[in-house]
């Protein structure tokens, strides 16, 4: 290694870092969306989880491995309905990528396989309900992918779930 490859690599060493999370935001027929209840923290989730970017995962290629590992469905998801700048105690701050995953049929909800390492189970909310149960930034990102959908507008920016331009 050169005394340039060395610089650069303590370069990059010292640049700040950030976590980026890719989810889908999937449907059933009567526009109710689909949760999943982790085993290892509390509260509920979209299907989705953290890009692994170290080996060039997009976030497009995560949003769909993750959905397939946690609920069974390989699906390309469709637009990215909002990304979000999230900030958190004890931790970097989060980039969330949150894309279409669809309208799901009723034989697509009965092929739900859940992934029991990381999954209690799964159901479906009305929009009502939902900041019931994804709380705080999660809560207001899916209501704002929600409305993206509703009234065909482009990809929102949001920080900490709430929109900024």
């Amino acid at each position: 290694m050169t005394t340039a490859d060395t610089g650069y690599a303590a370069y990059i060493a010292s640049l700040p870092r950030v976590l980026a999370g890719a989810a889908a935001l999937f449907r059933d027929a009567e526009g109710r969306v689909l949760l999943v209840e982790p085993n290892y923290r509390e509260g509920w989730a979209l299907p989705g989880g953290t890009i692994e970017s170290d080996t060039g995962e997009t976030p497009r290629q995560a949003a769909r491995r993750e959905t397939l590992e946690e609920i069974g469905l390989d699906r390309e998801p469709g637009r990215l309905l909002a990304v979000d700048w999230v900030l958190g105690p004890n931790r970097p701050p989060l980039v969330a990528y949150l894309y279409d995953g669809g309208v799901l049929a009723d034989e697509d909800l009965k092929a739900i396989r859940l992934q029991e390492e990381e999954l209690l189970s799964w159901r479906l909310v009305p929009r009502g309900a939902i900041t019931g149960h994804l709380l705080g930034p999660l809560g207001r990102r899916t209501l704002v992918a929600l409305d993206v959908l509703a009234d065909g507008s482009g990809t929102a920016e949001l920080e900490n779930g709430r929109r900024v331009a």
